[in-house]
């Protein structure tokens, strides 16, 4: 069987390139080059050219092909101007999970398959099954094994035929036992460090990288103290902050670079607590910020997600309109899951967490299990 292997020069995607060899499959390594800008990077610890030398390294260890493809036009079409229009709006982004659906699973994918693969595999910590329903094949998502490794958030927005087409072959085992296979086998990048920050892009200075397209300008940073009572339109909806509510504690340069949780970057001082950001208005160039981790304003029961956006990986599990099912949810990487009851209504659907959720921000990912199986996700609204 032919499988292609997403090889990016990490010691995860190496394993799983010498794990399928050693099942005697037909392995090709295909290398991607997602981004060739440096502007913001902190470091030079994403810059292709590096990752490629491992890729070739561990491809000629193994004794397997490596293939090149450029996708850089793509991801900056899909991927990057994504988050900087998401920014404009206020919203916050991920990156990664829009990577994995219109990069790795879709344009690579296709790339894959033109060389002849069966399958394409990457280097994912999370499990794919099969299940059978009246006759027809479903594919699903798992958890992966080792829970502190654990990325099917990541992949949340997969569709079946993605799914059908994809491998995870180090699912199953830990980090430790994958750094202990590459050095056993002598592999290159069996110490390199896992690479951090926007997928393909790297470790960045948000408000730089930012810049190349939204434009810096000053605004007032307002405090809303923790006993203010602030109305929102209903549990599911941000709080409406009005600078009447606080008084104003300093500047920013841009309230589209800040998002609700933020600690980072406020650069105000002399408070009994640290500063958090409690929510923004891009159209006023306000950021509001409040004192303590536990502000009760970061605080809120549920989230909306819209029609156009629900997403389900299962669509034959998907709820229908008046329909309600309790599931776990997470609404970031490595948050642990909480329980939620989920209804769906005629305008989209509706998340009712048990426990109120800390910093519930637009445009990131909420995504719900039924064990470890991941069934949907959408962007909360």
């Amino acid at each position: 069987m032919r499988i292609v292997v997403g090889l990016s020069g990490g010691v995860d995607s190496s394993v799983v390139a010498l794990l399928l060899k050693q099942q005697g499959h037909d392995v090709v390594g295909l290398f991607m080059i997602n981004w060739k800008d440096t502007t913001g990077l902190k470091s030079e610890e994403c810059d292709y050219d590096n990752d490629l030398l491992f890729a070739k390294m561990v491809a000629k260890k193994i004794d397997i092909p490596l293939k090149v493809v450029d996708l850089s036009d793509y991801y900056r079409e899909r991927v990057v101007d994504y988050m900087f229009s998401e920014y404009e709006q206020g919203r916050t982004p991920n990156p990664d999970v829009l990577c994995n659906r219109e990069i790795k699973f879709d344009v690579f994918m296709k790339e894959a398959l033109k060389l002849g693969a069966d399958y394409v595999a990457t280097g994912h910590y999370c499990r794919k099954s099969e299940e059978i329903v009246d006759g027809k094949t479903y594919y699903n998502l798992l958890a992966g094994i080792d829970k502190n490794k654990d990325q099917s958030y990541f992949l949340c927005q997969l569709s079946q035929n993605q799914l059908a087409k994809a491998m995870f072959p180090i699912g199953d085992i830990d980090k430790p036992k994958v750094r202990r296979l590459a050095k056993e086998y002598g592999l290159a990048s069996a110490e390199k460090k896992d690479s951090q920050g926007i997928c393909f892009v790297g470790k960045v200075d948000l408000p730089v990288f930012l810049q190349q397209k939204l434009e810096a300008k000053k605004g007032d940073t307002i405090e809303i103290l923790a006993d203010t009572k602030i109305k929102a339109k209903d549990k599911y909806s941000p709080y409406d902050f009005q600078s009447s509510d606080g008084e104003k504690v300093g500047e920013h340069n841009g309230a589209h670079f800040f998002t609700v949780g933020q600690r980072k970057g406020i650069n105000v001082g002399g408070k009994p607590q640290p500063l958090f950001v409690l929510g923004t208005d891009v159209d006023k160039n306000i950021v509001y910020v409040g004192q303590g981790h536990e502000h009760p304003l970061l605080l809120r029961q549920g989230l909306f997600i819209s029609n156009e956006e629900i997403h389900w990986i299962r669509p034959d599990l998907a709820l229908k309109v008046g329909e309600e099912r309790m599931y776990d949810v997470r609404i970031r990487y490595r948050q642990p899951l909480q329980k939620a009851k989920l209804r769906q209504e005629q305008d989209g659907l509706y998340i009712d967490f048990e426990k109120p959720q800390r910093a519930i921000v637009a445009g990131q990912f909420a995504a719900w299990y039924d064990g470890d199986v991941l069934l949907g996700s959408g962007p909360i609204s």
